[in-house]
């Protein structure tokens, strides 16, 4: 298959051209070589960190607070996969494989289905089930298929790598985060992918925090439900510098809906003020960043690798290593199929560190040698909003409008149980059910009987749905002639 180059790909989901972006500025950010790769290194580093300390902080802190007071960073046992970095691992990999950054939907899903199958949760493991069905992402991440995807935070923890794919460049940081978060996200979530890439890309130049949260804001629509958030956090940060447990409970008292049941928990609102409020009372130092991140709590793990990330692009692996901390260079794969065995944190750091060359260089940029050191001429992005907030009913509408002729031909010509499954799900979703029941009942019986051989896709639906989108997609399916399972089964 031909590999189209990556700012063509680029400058077509942007929906420009390669010589229109390449003609927006002749401006270059220089960074050295070796400061590039460090950062990158201490990134990583630090999103490990942060996902892997905070383990043991996730989902205890709801009501109140933590007391977290000290904590010495360390991985005295290597790090191992979790879904924090290894699904970015598992698209990684590929990327280098390919030498292709922005891999296609079909391959996304072909990934999910042979390497991404047990130890995923809440939106990703909607989305996993709706790839049987043949659905291939972004389909998988819309909110009207996924009852998931208008809250989780996958659009959050599954983004950091991809900032570090793009040094420099938040706009292509952005891109390529967008192109795999949205395997399970869906409307503001996907604002949050576009705000922590940039604001790591942006990292890479900057130790000011205020300029990277700019470039972060400056790359999320105006209609963006995180700029009242992030307002907010800012305001209390300011009223009380001093007093994180303030903030925390004004953060919870104004953006906990629902009493602290998983759609909090899970949820960009707390989870995105919680990581904004660890960095402004973090101010810069790596370890008050985490504790922080673990002591405002909610899905914390997230919370601190995200952070983490940021502040370790700041201070660089080098200096992160003269710390010492306890780390022991091994990431073990304890989760994905088809994946090495082998891999250590700096191997994951040297596949990163590749990539980022390539992306620097097919977007205009350059290898050069200053002073007889290499330095890498990056050309200049401001951070923009690339993918606005689309309206609900504008999105729902527009799916029928181009689905419904697929749907209704897959029901009737009865060509695969899993075309026909396929479309029956789609129907239930985007309300076309009750009249292909109406007109066409014999097909739509074998429809249902197909979907209903799909095991985990109703599991997913009926057991593993408890969020506020839940309920009323189950009454649909039920009223479409669905059977609820018996009982409920594990899906890994």
């Amino acid at each position: 298959m031909m590999k189209i180059p990556l700012i063509v790909l680029l400058c077509l989901l942007a929906g420009g051209s390669p010589l229109t972006a390449q003609a927006a500025s002749a401006d270059f950010t220089e960074i050295p070589a070796t400061t590039l790769r460090d950062k990158i290194r201490g990134g990583l580093l630090g999103q490990i960190l942060g996902n892997l300390n905070g383990l043991p902080h996730e989902m205890k802190y709801i009501h109140e607070p933590g007391k977290v007071t000290e904590y010495l960073p360390a991985l005295p046992e290597g790090a191992r996969t979790d879904d924090d970095t290894d699904f970015e691992w598992v698209y990684i990999v590929e990327m280098q494989r390919q030498n292709q950054v922005l891999l296609p939907s079909s391959e996304i899903a072909n990934l999910w289905k042979t390497r991404i199958n047990k130890r995923i949760w809440c939106s990703n493991q909607y989305a996993r089930q709706l790839m049987d069905l043949g659905l291939t992402p972004p389909l998988t991440g819309r909110f009207a298929l996924n009852p998931w995807a208008d809250f989780n935070i996958s659009g959050q923890f599954l983004c950091e790598t991809f900032g570090l794919l793009a040094p420099a460049m938040p706009q292509t940081a952005a891109q390529i985060g967008l192109n795999y978060t949205r395997v399970a996200i869906d409307l503001e979530p996907a604002q949050t992918t576009q705000l922590f890439t940039s604001m790591i890309a942006t990292a890479f130049v900057s130790d000011d925090f205020n300029e990277i949260l700019g470039a972060g804001l400056a790359s999320i629509d105006s209609r963006s439900r995180l700029h009242e958030i992030i307002g907010n956090v800012r305001t209390w940060h300011q009223s009380h510098p001093n007093d994180w447990k303030a903030t925390r409970r004004l953060v919870k008292e104004t953006f906990s809906r629902h009493n602290g049941a998983m759609r909090d928990r899970n949820g960009y609102e707390l989870n995105t003020a919680s990581t904004i409020a660890a960095l402004l009372y973090g101010q810069g130092d790596f370890v008050q960043t985490l504790i922080a991140a673990f002591n405002f709590g909610w899905d914390c793990d997230n919370t601190a690798a995200t952070a983490g990330t940021i502040v370790g692009v700041m201070k660089g692996h080098r200096w992160m290593m003269s710390q010492g901390w306890q780390i022991v260079d091994r990431y073990r794969n304890t989760t994905r199929e088809n994946m090495p065995l082998d891999e250590t944190i700096s191997s994951f750091a040297d596949r990163l560190i590749e990539l980022a060359e390539n992306v620097i260089t097919q977007r205009g940029g350059a290898r050069v040698l200053v002073n007889g050191s290499p330095v890498f001429r990056i050309r200049h992005e401001s951070p923009a909003n690339l993918v606005p907030l689309p309206s609900p009913e504008e999105q729902l509408a527009g799916m029928r409008k181009n689905l419904s002729e697929e749907i209704e031909t897959s029901i009737l010509q009865a060509e695969s149980h899993e075309a026909m499954a396929r479309a029956a799900y789609l129907a239930v979703c985007l309300d076309l059910a009750p009249t292909i029941h109406q007109q066409h009942p014999k097909a739509w019986r074998q429809a249902l009987a197909a979907l209903t051989r799909h095991e985990n896709v109703l599991q997913a639906l009926y057991y593993q749905s408890d969020v506020p989108g839940g309920p009323a997609l189950r009454a649909k399916a039920s009223e479409a002639g669905l059977q609820k399972p018996k009982e409920k089964k594990r899906l890994w």
